[in-house]
């Protein structure tokens, strides 16, 4: 039998010669003594900066790129360590190597603790993640000037240390990966240093202590400000959670983190977040600002923050202490990534903020969606009443630009006629088609989000089975009642005008333009019905957002109680008008909005030096119209009109298209719903549809509407309807 040597107790301090080398790695890793991480953990070991904070930072650099090195580990580990990653089997080698070498060890425990008394983490505890803007814009500006500014260097900080060892953001999963256990039987080893020199674990306790209270104070300011507590006037100032929660903070401060006193704080920590809870529903009806929601997000992260810096002080010493440090650390260092990026940052706080205006989309979207057969033949009525103010505002469009008007001018007022067709519609309460698909998606998206439990999936087909039936239903009502109207009114005032004046509203030259730019792959019809289809959707996001802008401003409740206002129209007529503000916002803001973007997208593109234009279905019909009319009877047959209707046809097939898909995607990722799920379910609608298509087409009789609620419709001076 052969007795192995043991290796001699190494006291290096310069580089190792090659027979102590060959017996380190037969000592410490007999089954792979070659291996290149073993040799390099052996020089590494011996050069062990003596003192300085710089040298000793950079060594635990070294130290992280030696565990990181994308060598394979087998060989480095010995019994049942031989299914560990390669990073934990070097920290295991590490672990064997420091309780053999006592030298090694006493070395490495006072670089330990060097690091931790050179280093304070009470910024890396309390502020990472938890930036201190005062708001978003100013946060955004503050990064974006980080960004570009070099950043001094601050050695004596954790928080830089951590970015230091671990550049990239997918570092969080690695250091989430290491093994709580070895790295306790790390700490046992290197962290006791000799007297009177403090223990790096009572350094780094106190550290804890010190953000848990930094954390107390901030999170208490936060909620306790006045716009936080204007949602929850139902709480008295002296019943806040948040003012408590200071005062529990101290409690634990002064218990030297006793388990009683972190679970009164856990306590106290979920009693905040049911404020924040509350706010977050109570923002649906007082509305939203970015700076509020940025604050929430703040107040909710802090107080995660001090939960998990509750686990680590409560957790017993060893591998639970070190379970709990690593997902702390991990979140840290996710974080800490994050607070240098201004696309982090926005995408953050402008989800909730895209998700409050989304929903606001939906209600009103909830006007246009049918349910009886009566709603269905009031919706045919409503869009007819569209379709009239849209041939309309077509032969106005015509006359403006007939003029010889400075292009401001021209463009000027053919906005003002888009917007003020729209506007029109929306006070008399007719129904323009096109603006559905943006506006239904969100409810859509609305029904697909909802029920995330188990059984979640049954009933949310249940929805959707009753729902979008209903909302393929609607739209084809509101098509119908568009183009069935538009063409009769634009033929009716383009005869009529013939008959008065003796010849066409639109010469051969103007009538034959129309047709050829209707063309469907003769021109660009399809390119701009797409970008038709985009501004139709951001009318809608301009609805909701304007409909906010109201709610959150109390405009309102403001108008109501004007003095001027009740001077001139008395109580009841101030409230009417603050009633017809809240009543009409969404259609008027998106209304206007689209108005002004179908007007001056050509003059965008021409400043360019791109030919833009917009191809809308129900004015693209009406031009049509016209220009049939012009050209005669003889010529609606010839081929190129022909495909000029088919043109139409496929603009609005586009037009939909885009707008609703567009709506539905956002809606869809602002509440949080994957796009694979909007897609399955819309997979399986589309298979009953093919199943059974007449539901989707035509309202059965007296067909009971879901949940015992009816949808509303639009009236002829209802809710919003354009």
């Amino acid at each position: 039998m052969t007795v192995s040597t043991p290796a001699p107790r190494l006291l290096l301090r310069g580089a190792p010669s090659d027979r102590e080398m060959d017996a380190f790695c037969v000592q410490y890793a007999p089954r792979a003594p070659g291996h290149p991480a073993v040799r390099d953990l052996l020089r590494l070991l011996s050069e062990v900066p003596e003192d300085g904070l710089e040298p000793r930072l950079e060594w635990v650099e070294r130290w992280i790129h030696w565990m990181r090195e994308r060598i394979p580990a087998h060989g480095l580990t010995e019994g049942d360590d031989s299914a560990l990653s390669p990073a934990n089997s070097r920290l295991s080698l590490l672990v064997r190597v420091l309780e053999g070498e006592s030298a090694l060890r006493v070395s490495v425990t006072r670089l330990v603790a060097g690091v931790c008394a050179g280093s304070r983490g009470l910024k890396l505890f309390a502020q990472v993640g938890l930036s201190a803007g005062n708001g978003f814009f100013s946060e955004l500006t503050d990064r974006f000037v980080r960004g570009v500014l070099p950043a001094p260097p601050e050695p004596g900080k954790l928080s830089e240390l951590l970015l230091r060892l671990f550049p990239v953001p997918e570092d969080a999963e690695w250091l989430g990966a290491l093994s709580p256990m070895l790295l306790a039987r790390l700490t046992a080893l290197v962290g006791e240093p000799p007297p009177p020199e403090p223990t790096p674990s009572a350094r780094v306790r106190g550290d804890l202590m010190d953000a848990l209270l930094l954390l107390g104070v901030q999170v208490a300011g936060l909620g306790l400000a006045e716009d936080v507590r204007d949602r929850t006037p139902e709480m008295s100032f002296r019943a806040s959670p948040f003012l408590r929660l200071r005062l529990v903070c101290d409690a634990v401060l002064a218990r030297d983190g006793a388990q009683e006193a972190l679970a009164d704080l856990v306590r106290g920590v979920e009693d905040c977040r049911g404020v924040v809870r509350t706010v977050t529903r109570h923002l649906e009806d007082s509305g939203v600002s970015v700076d509020l929601v940025y604050r929430l997000e703040r107040i909710q992260r802090g107080l995660d923050r001090m939960e998990a810096i509750a686990r680590v002080l409560g957790a017993p010493r060893g591998e639970p202490r070190w379970r709990e440090a690593l997902a702390l650390l991990s979140d840290l260092l996710e974080y800490a990534h994050a607070d240098r990026s201004v696309r982090a940052l926005v995408r953050r706080n402008s989800r909730l903020m895209a998700r409050k205006i989304i929903e606001r989309t939906g209600n009103t979207g909830e006007h246009y969606i049918t349910s009886t057969t009566a709603e269905f033949h009031h919706m045919v009525h409503s869009a007819s009443g569209g379709g009239l103010v849209a041939a309309v505002a077509v032969a106005l469009k015509f006359l403006l630009t007939g003029l010889s008007l400075a292009p401001f001018f021209a463009g000027l007022f053919v906005a003002l006629n888009y917007a003020g067709g729209f506007v029109m519609m929306q006070l008399l309460g007719f129904t323009l088609a096109t603006k559905q698909p943006s506006m239904t998606a969100s409810t859509l998206a609305a029904a697909v989000g909802e029920d995330a439990g188990p059984d979640g999936g049954s009933r949310r087909m249940e929805r959707l089975a009753a729902l979008v039936p209903r909302i393929t239903r609607s739209q084809l009502a509101a098509i119908l009642g568009n183009l069935g109207c538009v063409l009769p009114v634009a033929v009716a005032l383009a005869l009529g005008f013939q008959l008065l004046k003796g010849h066409a509203y639109l010469t051969e030259q103007q009538a034959r333009h129309v047709v050829e730019t209707l063309h469907p792959w003769k021109s660009a019809t399809l390119f701009y019905a797409a970008l038709t289809g985009v501004m139709l959707w951001v009318s809608s996001v301009a609805a909701g957002w304007f409909e906010n802008f109201i709610v959150y401003r109390r405009l309102p409740e403001a108008l109501a109680h004007h003095r001027v206002l009740r001077g001139l129209f008395g109580v009841t007529g101030a409230r009417r008008v603050a009633d017809a503000l809240m009543h009409h916002a969404a259609g008027v803001g998106g209304g206007v909005t689209l108005g002004v973007l179908l007007a001056v997208m050509p003059g965008v593109g021409g400043f360019f030096g791109v030919p833009l234009d917009v191809r809308h279905v129900t004015f693209s019909f009406g031009a049509l119209a016209f220009a049939g009319c012009a050209l005669g009877p003889s010529a609606v047959l010839e081929p190129g009109f022909l495909a000029a209707a088919a043109g139409v046809l496929v603009v609005g097939v586009v037009n939909f298209g885009v707008s609703f898909a567009l709506a539905l995607g956002v809606a869809l990722r602002a509440r949080d719903v994957p796009l694979r799920d909007g897609a399955r379910f819309l997979g399986a609608v589309f298979l009953r549809f093919l199943r059974n298509p007449l539901p989707f087409l035509l309202p059965p009789r007296d067909e009971p509407v879901p949940g015992g609620t009816q949808a509303q419709v639009v009236p002829l001076a209802g809710p919003p309807g354009t």
